[in-house]
């Protein structure tokens, strides 16, 4: 009952005889086997690469005991995606492993700056002195690694550092640097690390700058480069997308204005304001509120009065600052009435749902900014749509009415172009949500395409013959059931 029990995962040979001589009658009864030179495992079965890959820290710290993890491995804190590590060490070697290659570079040993990592063993780099060795010269064989991360990323590292730490946290790590360089005799490295920071800062020209973060933090745009990327994984799905075109069922009046109830309806009821839907009707027939609701009255009001403008609804933005003041002009209107959510003004702190925290209120505008340029580069007015509509809900750029400004942006997009708007009922909130989860969390946009698109669908098959038949229509198809279950397109 012993075998695979008292032995740990990783086991090390040793001058000891006596355990080398236990380690050898293991691997012949089976309960070890040799991953790597004088490394052997109690895991049978895991590929040897992989289990190296994974225990990469008692790996190094037993066959380089003292070693100083620098260079490019100091800011990506780990080996990197393809399995190399860089260890400030007594002699310049390259040690393969299964899985994993470790650079040693010979070179000034550990400051007080720097600290233990793991039992003690090994040695983690100061930030400072990390990012400094980011900034020497790199010269790389054919074929090989660069011990330096591109100097982008050492401008990424510090925008970030200046974004979550404010001026005097990037200038206390300035300080820090000159301490370092001073030791290690980096004079010319400290110099590069001091432009950066000044361009950074708006004390010295951008133009040293090469990283479009930075670039737009020096010129008082920054934007959430992880957005970014979720935005363009988004761009290019639609572009590969086959979407067919939908004709607006209701391009003119009155069909056009019951759909804008339908829509204005939906749109409030996904973010908790419930009215029973004629109840909804005569309010925005009448244009009197319901008693003790004043708030949610004119919610629902403020909506219809938007996307039932048909000048309005044909409005789409012509460049980066013409999509801020839309934002802010609509929003203004639709949250007219809840003062303390401070209609048309961006946000000042940062707001989430659920798990899904939002791009940062210093963000905000650089981030729509940037949006933009993907958005415009797209031609079909569904795909535009569709990306204006997740570039706004991921952005959140206001305190609330985000969700709903999302969708009144998109179906402007639809209506100006002469396609049917994309309305989202009670019964379809759920599937909804799922897919912008999926797209925010996972990056994948398939389900969020296929769910907008059979929604889009699901309103060109209406007949708006009147308030009343697009009623019966809808509670045909189940449209105002609340549903709980993950809803599939």
């Amino acid at each position: 009952m012993e075998k695979n029990v008292r032995w740990p995962l990783l086991v090390f040979g040793t001058s000891d005889a006596a355990l080398n001589r236990q380690i050898r009658g293991a691997r012949q009864r089976g309960e070890l086997r040799e991953v790597a030179p004088r490394i052997y495992s109690s895991d049978l079965s895991t590929p040897s690469e992989a289990l190296i890959r994974k225990n990469w820290l008692p790996v190094v710290q037993h066959l380089f005991p003292g070693a100083l993890i620098s260079h490019r491995s100091q800011l990506e804190g780990q080996p990197s995606a393809d399995g190399h590590l860089f260890l400030t060490y007594k002699y310049t070697r390259n040690v393969e492993l299964p899985g994993l290659v470790v650079h040693l570079l010979e070179g000034p040993g550990p400051l007080p700056s720097d600290a233990p990592f793991g039992d003690g063993s090994l040695l983690f780099a100061s930030e400072a002195r990390g990012l400094l060795e980011n900034l020497q010269p790199a010269r790389v064989r054919k074929g090989g690694v660069s011990k330096a991360l591109p100097l982008e990323t050492v401008e990424e590292r510090l925008e970030m550092v200046l974004r979550i730490r404010g001026e005097e946290g990037l200038n206390t790590l300035r300080d820090q640097a000159r301490e370092v360089a001073v030791a290690l005799d980096w004079p010319i490295e400290l110099a590069l690390l001091q432009r950066i920071a000044g361009a950074l800062l708006t004390t010295q020209s951008s133009k040293i700058l090469t990283s479009p973060v930075a670039r737009a933090r020096a010129l008082g745009l920054p934007f959430d480069a992880g957005r970014m990327a979720l935005f363009t994984t988004l761009l290019s799905a639609l572009r590969a997308a086959v979407l067919p075109q939908r004709p607006d069922p209701a391009p003119a009046a009155p069909p056009f204005y019951t759909v804008a109830f339908f829509e204005a309806y939906f749109s409030n009821f996904i973010e908790g304001t419930e009215f029973q839907v004629d109840e909804a009707h005569r309010m925005v027939e009448t244009g009197q509120l319901v008693g003790g609701r004043h708030a949610d009255s004119h919610d629902v009001l403020s909506t219809y009065q938007l996307c039932s403008n048909v000048a309005e609804m044909r409005v789409v933005p012509q460049s980066a600052e013409d999509l801020l003041a839309i934002l802010q002009r609509r929003h203004a209107q639709l949250l007219r009435a809840r003062p303390d959510k401070r209609p048309g003004q961006w946000k000042e702190y940062a707001n989430q749902a659920g798990l899904t925290s939002f791009v940062d209120p210093g963000l905000v505008r650089g981030t729509l900014h940037e949006g933009f340029k993907l958005y415009r580069s797209l031609s079909e007015p569904l795909t535009r749509a569709m990306f204006l509509m997740f570039l706004i809900s991921e952005v959140h750029p206001f305190d609330d009415g985000n969700g709903r400004l999302a969708r009144l942006m998109m179906n402007a997009e639809l209506i100006s172009a002469g396609q049917c708007r994309i309305i989202i009922t009670t019964h379809a909130r759920e599937g909804y949500l799922d897919a912008l989860r999926r797209l925010s969390r996972q990056s994948d946009p398939s389900l969020y395409i296929r769910m907008l698109s059979g929604a889009q669908q699901f309103v060109a098959d209406l007949q708006p013959t009147s308030y009343e038949s697009v009623k019966a229509q809808l509670e045909a198809q189940q449209a105002f059931i609340e549903v709980s279950s993950q809803l599939r397109w």
